[in-house]
């Protein structure tokens, strides 16, 4: 009964080291990357920033803004553009893109 116990506790230490420690690390340095890239790239200001899209949507007159507001534009536009980024930044990784 011990040797069963024994290789069942193995092959599960095994899966763990295998997929969820490797998988663990490499989703880490994944998002310690993209978000020290982000983060870098938006103080060399080649990223847009908060303050130049608040800029482009003050140029909007009400009757627009009104139905912008209603869709939560002013949300979903800046989290549109960091997705793209996102998006590119992975997309330049040679094991994934």
């Amino acid at each position: 009964m011990f040797p069963i116990l024994m290789a069942a506790a193995w092959s599960a230490l095994s899966w763990l080291f295998r997929s969820v420690l490797v998988k663990f690390v490499f989703y880490f340095a994944l998002y310690f990357f993209v978000t020290e890239s982000v983060s870098y790239l938006q103080g060399q200001g080649m990223l847009p920033s908060a303050a130049s899209l608040s800029q482009a949507f003050g140029a909007v007159g009400t009757g627009v803004w009104y139905f912008l507001d209603l869709c939560s534009v002013s949300y979903g536009v800046p989290l549109v553009i960091a997705a793209y980024g996102a998006r590119f930044i992975i997309r330049r990784i040679p094991l994934i893109g």
